[in-house]
């Protein structure tokens, strides 16, 4: 018997997304898949579009909102409510499944019952024409235990998922519960954290599992937009994971020290560059500086604490004048382009 995968499909003023995405899951082979349709109150045509691709598929359903409950309740709705499949994923309403991804996810949970979320790579677009052309390839994919993926991201401090390219095991699912509503930016990292509590990760390489749309009215660019409200976010996701799952008490000391060192170090390495740029007043280093200090309890003994304080005494002219760091800058960079290169291969 074929496995049953639950696609909850929230959507809010996206109904000219709307058929795109679903036909990506429709199109989707080997399994039997059910499309959830959440509409939070749109005030667009999304409740005739959900309507009616649900009135030509027997397994697209619909259903609407009276008044907008937000993202995070819709979220949870569909997962926790609504869905009752082997598989869920979560996709928003402007994004699109690359083809044959929920075949290739499930095939590698098939056969590996410890895996409980497998992830992919999500190709960032703006229309569907850039779109590439998916072939169908032999499933190479890396697994970690769950600890292990944990602290390579508490090592790192940041999400190295979008979103739309994840599937999770119902059960799993079920087991940590739904979006923390205190987390509108970063809960989706913070879920991640929770499923790798109780449960190992995969990445599927080198073929897309997802597609993600970039346009000026998605939330990223609006509502969360700005480096340091992310900061923040990520920071609080880290907190509400560490306050709701409990590791031992030697891992949870040495995944806190992680996380927080790596977010103090990268805020106070973007105050760094407010003064090789002259707009520090801008890029809010004073809070930057608080931040980390507040994060991190030895703050003051990390290299970017002290490459702070020797900006400090040039002045932010003289920093962006004389470019006297542009080295150590340059370097930051070239690390950065590697990470990039192997979070897109290797999915870390």
């Amino acid at each position: 018997m074929k496995s049953t995968v639950d696609v909850v499909i929230p959507c809010y003023n996206y109904a000219r997304y709307l058929r795109g995405c679903v036909n990506s899951v429709l199109s989707q082979s080997g399994m039997n898949v059910r499309v959830l349709v959440i509409d939070d109150a749109s005030s667009d045509d999304t409740p005739i579009v959900g309507g009616e691709l649900a009135s030509s598929h027997s397994t697209v359903h619909f259903r609407r909102h009276e008044q907008n409950k937000g993202h995070i309740a819709t979220y949870n709705e569909g997962l926790l409510e609504w869905s009752t499949g082997d598989y869920v994923v979560l996709l928003s309403a402007d994004d699109m499944l690359a083809p044959g991804s929920l075949s290739r996810a499930v095939q590698v949970m098939e056969t590996d019952p410890s895996i409980g979320l497998v992830y992919g790579r999500a190709i960032h677009f703006r229309d569907e024409a850039e779109l590439p052309c998916v072939k169908s390839e032999r499933i190479m994919h890396t697994s970690w235990r769950g600890t292990e993926w944990l602290q390579l991201r508490c090592r790192a401090g940041y999400n190295v998922i979008t979103s739309p390219e994840v599937v999770v095991r119902g059960s799993i699912q079920r087991q940590v519960g739904g979006y923390n509503p205190d987390l509108p930016h970063a809960g989706d990292l913070e879920m991640w954290l929770r499923i790798a509590a109780v449960s190992n990760i995969a990445h599927i390489r080198r073929v897309p599992q997802a597609f993600y749309r970039v346009h000026s009215d998605s939330m990223m660019r609006t509502t969360f937009r700005g480096s340091f409200v992310d900061l923040r976010q990520r920071k609080a996701a880290f907190d509400s994971f560490f306050s709701r799952c409990r590791p031992s008490r030697e891992d949870l000391s040495l995944l806190q020290n992680s996380a927080y060192r790596s977010l103090a170090r990268e805020a106070l390495w973007d105050a760094c560059r407010a003064y090789d740029r002259n707009d520090q007043s801008l890029s809010h280093v004073a809070e930057l500086e608080e931040f980390a200090l507040k994060a991190y309890d030895q703050t003051t003994s990390l290299p970017e604490y002290r490459a702070l304080r020797r900006r400090r005494r040039l002045g932010p002219v003289l920093c962006n004048r004389t470019q006297v760091f542009a080295a150590p800058a340059l370097a930051r960079k070239v690390h950065r382009w590697a990470l990039k290169a192997r979070w897109q291969r290797w999915g870390v």
